[in-house]
């Protein structure tokens, strides 16, 4: 893992883009201390599966009524 100073770093910006971009990480130090590690940026996450337990459950058709009696009891009371 090279270390570059900031001077070199603005001077040689594109090349060590180059170097992250192909997988290598670079550390940028301040008065020999190093401040910045350039790495490279991951390739994006896939986005999450909705549909995965597709035909492995089934919901009921009275989903939305179930426990409807308890629950307005909770609310209104026992009639």
């Amino acid at each position: 893992m090279p270390t570059v100073n900031i001077h070199e770093a603005k001077t040689h910006l594109s090349r060590l883009i180059d170097q992250v971009a192909g997988g290598e990480t670079v550390i940028i130090a301040k008065a020999g201390k190093p401040v910045v590690k350039l790495v490279p940026i991951d390739a994006p996450a896939k986005p999450k599966k909705f549909d995965f337990l597709t035909g492995q459950i089934k919901v009921p058709d009275d989903f939305d009524r179930m426990g409807q009696d308890e629950i307005e009891a909770l609310f209104y009371g026992d009639k």
